[in-house]
């Protein structure tokens, strides 16, 4: 055999079911819980602790098999996670179906999540409030709300600004900065 064909990764036997453990199942369980906390849909959050967990890719049928949730559902959810960015498509030898892996590095799943909700949810309010002051006549009634928007949005480029700076940032640097947080801020109390 030559050394082309040793390179190439053998076929995963699709009709193998994922195995999961009681520990397992409690952990994916637990996250779809979070999920739904954090305003993500619970299938969704499922399926990406699954990947997490099982750390290797998995078809949506395999998914489906596994969560016990409908086949349309996985597919939709799927779909949702590749949108933001926590999953990708991976193929395998000799079988068509796509299948979805992700990172299996916590740190860039953080940077991913916050780097998806900065640009969902905070980046679009903190456009909305520079238009919002920048386009708005305030009468002299409304001339403390003007204030007090300006403030919330001086503090929101403020967070904005800090947040990318920190997320350029290494794990270990990143991990010391948060570990010195308490301790620094005791010294500004005194």
């Amino acid at each position: 055999m030559n050394a082309e064909a040793n390179s190439i990764e053998p076929k995963l036997d699709v009709s193998d079911k994922i195995q999961v453990s009681e520990l397992g199942s409690q952990f994916i369980l637990h996250w779809g819980e979070m999920g739904t906390r954090w305003g993500i849909n619970r299938t969704v959050s499922q399926i990406h602790a699954l990947l997490y967990y099982i750390g290797k890719p998995a078809n949506a049928e395999q998914i489906a098999d596994t969560l016990q949730v409908a086949r349309s559902n996985v597919s939709n959810s799927l779909k949702e996670l590749q949108n933001w960015n926590l999953i990708r498509v991976t193929h395998m030898m000799g079988d068509r179906r796509d299948y979805f892996e992700t990172s299996l590095d916590v740190w860039q799943l953080f940077r991913t999540i916050i780097t998806e909700r900065k640009a969902r949810e905070f980046d679009p309010t903190v456009k909305f409030m520079e238009q919002f002051l920048e386009n708005n006549t305030f009468s002299n009634n409304e001339l403390d709300a003007k204030k007090r928007v300006a403030e919330m949005l001086n503090l929101m480029q403020t967070l904005s600004i800090w947040g990318d700076e920190m997320l350029k940032l290494k794990p270990e640097t990143l991990t010391k900065i948060m570990k010195y947080g308490a301790k620094i801020q005791s010294l500004l109390r005194a």
